[in-house]
């Protein structure tokens, strides 16, 4: 039986495991995508994460990874579809029939991509990652679609492959924070179209266009594909009938990560937070790793 078994292998979840190793816990990291390092890792550039300023996401997660893995944390591919509690601590069911047993389990699976739900809105050519398929646009002309720091970020990387990028986004002034606001602003080839929803993606089998109303008026753009940035779905389906969720299916947990079902603790994107990002991920999976150490000193 493990200490700590720990679902997901983001920032968090490896943040928790670092953590782990220093208390001289023994540590599972379970995750669902072999030596994955969650959503960071397929950001281009990340610039606010204190002194690695500029550097890959990919890059990144991988120094998370090395970290938890020279300080004693185990990895264990699988994907967690139940949980229940026992005298002991938990049981970890997974979706092949395994099974792991722990005294406290940290659940850090993140969120997964909002899909763009609209007529047309399952075309092919409609992606949710610019890293991962960016490069099969060079030249042409894209459109993404959001408003917040992604859809920004994901603009000014595509600006540097497509010929056009409209930036499409239902509000009159972008979320995103506004040093992205100025790069984008001044990006000469990233056209922002606002105030704009999207009504359908037009084309046959693949996306050729997006037809969205402005000021009442419908409207289309051309385009060889479409880029979503729409916001996040926490990934708690397993906890469902385990611990508290909100009405968007959030964990209920505060900065400690203690939710409502004991020995069971929370930390990452998950969780209700008023921020979600790499270094609110990383402090999570610190407070969860000391609440489950206080936690297991009391059994």
């Amino acid at each position: 039986m493990y200490d700590v078994i720990i679902i997901g292998s983001g920032p968090a979840g490896l943040t928790a495991a670092i953590y782990a190793g220093r208390a001289m816990l023994s540590a599972l990291v379970c995750e669902k995508d072999y030596m994955g390092t969650g959503q960071i890792s397929v950001t281009d550039r990340v610039e606010n994460y204190p002194g690695l300023y500029g550097i890959n996401g990919y890059d990144l997660g991988e120094k998370f990874r090395e970290q938890a893995e020279t300080l004693g944390a185990e990895f264990y591919e699988g994907e967690a579809e139940n949980f229940e509690k026992t005298a002991e601590g938990w049981k970890v069911i997974f979706k092949d029939g395994s099974v792991k047993e722990g005294k406290t389990v940290i659940y850090t699976a993140g969120t997964s991509y909002r899909h763009l739900d609209v007529a047309g809105g399952e075309k092919q050519r409609i992606s949710y990652c610019a890293v991962c398929d960016g490069f099969f646009y060079k030249d042409k002309v894209v459109a993404v679609v959001g408003g917040g720091d992604t859809a920004l970020g994901d603009a000014l990387y595509l600006s540097k492959l497509a010929k056009t990028v409209y930036l499409i986004h239902r509000r009159d002034e972008f979320r995103a924070n506004k040093a992205l606001q100025k790069r984008v602003a001044e990006t000469d080839n990233i056209v922002p179209v606002m105030s704009a929803v999207i009504k359908e993606v037009t084309g046959g089998e693949n996306a050729e266009g997006v037809t969205y109303t402005q000021n009442d008026e419908k409207k289309n753009i051309a385009v060889d594909g479409v880029f979503c940035a729409i916001g996040s779905v926490p990934n708690t389906q397993a906890l469902e009938g385990v611990c508290e969720l909100d009405e968007s299916g959030y964990v209920k947990a505060g900065e400690d990560g203690i939710t409502t079902a004991k020995g069971l603790f929370v930390a990452g994107d998950v969780r209700t937070t008023p921020l979600r990002q790499v270094i609110t991920a990383a402090a999570d999976g610190a407070n969860a790793l000391s609440s489950a150490e206080k936690y297991i000193m009391e059994l």
